[in-house]
């Protein structure tokens, strides 16, 4: 049997990963049905004309976040798992499933309900509606909250640490620290300290941007300079990955996609050069 890894369907589709094709659908339209049916279950008066396109709703949202969930398996084969990301996300599609049954549940019980003509007297309302209405609200919210979870970090892997203050994209924080480890060579009091100096001033940010090739690929991770060019071919997400990195400050993609890892930061010890000059 094949494993979504392996389907094309959930792969690419005219050379995009499905995956980005997808997502938005799943996290703009399974929260917004989601409230809306957590609202309807105690505003009566709405539930005639909103009940049948939320449930609706909450149906094509919750098939996107199974296919989102198996796109999402996919693009990590070739850039790497954000796992933050990808906890979440697979924690959504059952949360969502469960909505959608009770939803459906209740859905159908609260039509049966007799409501009284000409405004006299409460509706007839039965427990298992009462239940499963107050059990979707309550999977609603779950579900809402869950997905803008899913969203943010989803967000923080592709583009934590890539936009600056000023809201410009940025490969790399400004170079202006190199210029104040400029004068960290003359801060050497002595001859015998000339040697560990000078080595640690090779570690600018301005050394590393000159190594930004396949060839030679350095890279700053969480205030250490690390070689990457060995690894390049043996990453596992594949070579971009990496590449991706050179010459640049690749925390916060680390972060999103290998954030608690002991295993990965064991391995990206091995690569270590020092630590980053200003």
């Amino acid at each position: 049997m094949l494993s979504s890894l392996e389907l094309p369907i959930f792969d690419t589709i005219a050379g995009l990963p499905v995956h980005i094709l997808v997502v938005h659908l799943a996290v703009v339209l399974l929260p917004v049905a989601a409230l809306m049916q957590a609202v309807l279950v105690f505003v009566r008066r709405w539930r005639g004309r909103w009940a049948t396109p939320t449930l609706v709703g909450l149906v094509i949202g919750t098939g996107a976040a199974f296919v989102a969930k198996q796109s999402g398996e996919a693009l990590a084969s070739h850039v790497g798992n954000p796992r933050t990301h990808a906890f979440w996300g697979d924690i959504l599609p059952p949360v969502s499933a469960v909505l959608l049954l009770v939803a459906a549940a209740w859905w159908f019980l609260q039509r049966r309900e007799v409501v009284p003509s000409r405004g006299r007297g409460a509706p007839t309302v039965t427990l298992p509606t009462l239940v499963t209405g107050l059990l979707s609200a309550v999977l609603a919210v779950a579900a809402a909250v869950i997905t803008v979870l899913v969203g943010h970090s989803g967000a923080q892997a592709a583009w934590g640490g890539r936009i600056d203050a000023g809201g410009t994209a940025t490969a790399a924080p400004a170079a202006s620290s190199s210029s104040s480890t400029s004068s960290a060579p003359a801060t050497s009091s002595t001859k015998s300290t000339a040697p560990t100096t000078a080595a640690a001033a090779a570690l600018t940010l301005a050394a590393v941007k000159e190594h930004a090739t396949a060839s030679s690929c350095w890279s700053v991770i969480d205030g250490n300079v690390y070689d990457l060019t060995a690894w390049i071919t043996r990453h596992p997400g594949g070579q971009s990955v990496i590449k991706g990195l050179c010459g640049t400050d690749g925390s916060a993609d680390f972060t999103g996609q290998h954030g608690g890892d002991n295993g990965v930061a064991r391995d990206l010890k091995t690569f270590l050069k020092g630590p980053l000059v200003g």
